[in-house]
């Protein structure tokens, strides 16, 4: 999402069970942006497409080497609105006064002003038009310039035209500029040669017939009066793409194929050194729009704000390539980028982050329910959302906690029947899986129909009923979104029924933890390869390796949790067991900063990113749970060691997290930049930026940051939280689209909290 305004922050009371003051966000509009793509109609599926423009009517218009062609249908489609225009070859076209006007192969024309702006004033081999703010229109021909106002040419120059590679037009100072293989050329009225206008009654006329509007070209083809060597050199380099004037006329800009050129356009000297540090110094295209100066490369496009600031839209989630033709702007505010093989329109439309999360709520419910699961969507064909199946995943559990606990927090906030609903289904999903095994408190990562399940068959079972399977080998990362949701949600539902079934719950899993001695047996008899917390595994690692701390913290908040909820003094006196006779507050309290890689260990070649999942939703409950004042305020030190390392991020839901623990400063704008900037296509197409020229990289390091500052959602490969927000490239190429969650959960648990606000 691009140009954000934010919205207030205030200072409030977060009320019970916070620490003084907190700020608070208050939901007010911004502008969100989302991308249209408009690809070729089959009959023109390989056009050449070379300029788009819109004329005042909001008409859109794209010029390709099979002619013009319009949007129709979700497609470009060949424009046949105009049958006199559609039997011409069209060389160019323009906008001047909002309105269209062509060069054809016979005319320069315009369906505008009733026609008037019809000439067959011929000039040898036009091919370019440029266009000024008040009607002036030239023509680039071989050999020859012309420059027409009002419907009437008025001057000429004689320049050599071969290779021009573009025009511009200095309307303010009435010059013409050309771009060619040697550089800029600078053309003035001073020395070209002036062409009376010829009237009709007072209207201008445009027809070359006998008698009206004199040609004064010589046998030779040449203007008997035009000014010899009427072109200055203004700057001579090769490396030059593509030139226009800022949108105040106050800068003269100049893209090159490594970076941007600002001059003074008076005296063309330059303004500041070459700007390289860009997305893609490769510019092909320049539009000023306001303050904003707009670029198109071969890697996408970028739009350079006044304060320097620089948003980037590059990928299939933005265009529909990345090989950028032109830009040019669009209805009520859009921005039009012309590739290669298609139109992408970049709406900025105003929300609030509540109407995000009435998005992504429907794109949930309609597209990523499975059985109650919150499941992922696969296409067999890139972004073809018509092509999707949901598909289990070994994480159903996890994804549907994060998924129910967000509904959870909405019902709390707004008594929603319809969230109450959600709830109810994606409980019963999460607690079947509990139910389906044979082994009591064990519960599956996934079910689904006997023969349908997509994953390693080897982890599959048949159930009892023979119609149903189920998927065993149950790692850390279930049992830590079972705790966290039915904690939640014992707390939060109406209804005793309902709180005793998620009681009952945690009462089971955590029985058949303690009962088999800190691990998960699975159905073969041995513990599965993640379900382990016992102390001669969790004290076996070294003090740098993260699980040590990580499996500490789980189980001591799922003893915690249900010592809480069932009232079992079996569970408080494991707890201090743990934390007292092996060490387990000990573990929880290591500085996360000790974490590092340790020679043999294969767990520490790099930082996990899953973990510090599992680790902040395992903190909700250990903070909220702890068995006195003393623990709690240790587990907060902790939860803040391990936030301080993670504030880079600008994660939401770590620093709501956070912030639950009564922290005053928690990141509160940083989280709401990233709700902002999180994008409305969840679609995992393949997202490139390590080539970007506008990074600060940093050196190699353990937690793999690989830049001073993270990039904004919308311009990194999407992912869960479970990710590397600093993973510059990856995707799928648009063949799995993400649930809603990712966003949801932070932002109803921000609204749980009192810290976004409408």
């Amino acid at each position: 999402m691009k140009l954000t305004v934010l919205g207030l922050t205030l200072v409030l009371s977060l009320g019970a069970g916070t620490r003084g003051a907190s700020p608070v966000h208050l939901d007010r509009p911004f502008l969100q942006d989302y991308s249209e793509k408009i690809p070729l109609a089959p009959q023109v599926g390989t056009a050449r497409l070379r300029k788009v423009r819109m004329d005042r009517n909001g008409c859109i218009s794209v010029l390709s080497d099979q002619g013009l062609l319009l949007v129709d249908g979700g497609t470009l489609k060949p424009d046949r609105r105009y049958r006199p225009l559609a039997d011409r070859q069209i060389k160019d076209f323009e906008v001047t006064w909002d309105q269209f006007v062509y060069l054809t192969d016979r005319h320069l024309l315009s369906h505008a002003w009733a026609g008037q702006f019809l000439s067959d004033y011929r000039i040898s081999g036009a091919k370019r038009l440029a266009t000024g703010g008040r009607g002036e229109v030239i023509v680039v021909g071989a050999g020859r310039v012309v420059r027409f106002q009002v419907y009437e040419p008025v001057w000429e120059w004689q320049i050599d035209t071969a290779g021009i590679k573009q025009a511009a037009f200095d309307a303010k100072g009435k010059r013409c500029l050309f771009l060619t293989e040697d550089g800029l050329w600078c053309l003035e009225p001073s020395r070209g040669t002036g062409i009376p206008p010829v009237s009709n009654k007072g209207v201008p006329s445009m027809t070359t017939e006998k008698g009206h509007g004199q040609d004064t070209r010589d046998t030779h083809g040449r203007d008997a009066h035009a000014t010899e060597n009427a072109a200055r050199a203004v700057l001579t380099r090769q490396d030059l793409t593509c030139v226009t004037f800022s949108s105040d006329g106050g800068t003269l800009l100049v893209g090159t194929s490594n970076g941007l050129l600002r001059l003074d356009p008076n005296s063309f000297e330059p303004r500041s050194e070459l700007l390289t540090r860009l997305p893609c110094a490769e510019i092909r295209c320049l539009r000023p729009m306001g303050e904003t100066l707009w670029a198109g490369t071969g890697r996408g496009a970028f739009a350079l704000h006044a304060d320097g600031r620089i948003d980037y839209y590059a990928s299939r989630r933005w265009l529909a390539d990345d090989a950028v033709v032109d830009i040019w702007p669009g209805p009520d505010g859009s921005v039009l980028v012309l590739s290669e093989t298609g139109l992408s329109i970049l709406h900025f439309r105003e929300m609030t982050l509540a109407d995000k999360a009435v998005h992504f709520d429907r794109l949930t419910r309609q597209r990523h329910i499975r059985n109650g699961f919150n499941s992922t969507l696969a296409m067999s064909a890139p972004g073809d959302l018509s092509t999707g199946t949901l598909i289990d995943s070994d994480n159903d559990g996890l994804w549907t906690a994060m998924y129910l606990a967000g509904e959870l927090f909405r019902y709390a906030v707004t008594k929603s029947k319809e969230a109450l609903r959600n709830c109810h289904e994606s409980f019963e999903a999460m607690e079947r899986l509990s139910l389906i095994t044979p082994i009591p408190g064990f519960p599956a990562r996934s079910f689904e129909w006997a023969g349908y399940q997509v994953a390693d068959q080897s982890r599959w079972h048949v159930a009892e009923d023979q119609l149903w399977a189920w998927k065993g080998t149950t790692s850390s990362d279930e049992i830590v979104g079972h705790f966290f949701v039915y904690a939640l949600f014992a707390e939060t539902m109406p209804g005793e029924p309902w709180r005793k079934r998620a009681i009952a719950l945690i009462d089971s899993i955590m029985d058949h933890i303690v009962r088999n001695n800190w691990y998960l047996i699975d159905l073969d008899g041995k513990p599965t390869q993640w379900g382990r917390w016992h102390p001669e595994y969790v004290n076996g690692f070294p003090r740098q390796v993260g699980d040590r701390r990580l499996n500490s913290a789980e189980i001591i908040a799922f003893l915690q949790t249900a010592y809480h909820f069932t009232g079992k003094d079996l569970y408080r006196e494991k707890a201090f067991e743990l934390l007292n006779e092996h060490g387990y507050l000990d573990n929880i309290l290591i500085p996360v900063r000790e974490l590092a890689r340790v020679p043999g260990i294969d767990l520490t070649t790099e930082w996990n990113h899953s973990d510090d999942e599992l680790a902040f939703l395992s903190y909700w409950n250990l903070y909220r749970y702890a068995f006195t004042p003393e623990l709690r305020e240790k587990y907060r030190r902790a939860i803040r060691d391990h936030w301080e390392i993670e504030r880079p991020e600008r994660n939401p839901l770590w620093d709501f997290i956070y912030a639950a623990t009564g922290a005053e400063e928690f990141d509160l704008e940083e989280s709401i930049w990233s709700l902002k900037e999180f994008p409305l296509d969840t679609i995992g197409w393949t997202v490139r930026n390590s080539q970007r020229k506008d990074l600060e990289f940093l050196a190699p390091n353990f937690r793999h940051q690989s830049t001073k500052d993270v990039l904004p959602p919308d311009e990194r490969p999407m992912s869960k939280y479970n990710n590397n927000a600093f993973r510059l490239d990856g995707g799928d190429d648009g063949r799995t689209e993400f649930g809603g969650d990712i966003y949801l959960l932070p932002y109803w648990l921000g609204r749980y909290l009192g810290i976004i606000r409408p």
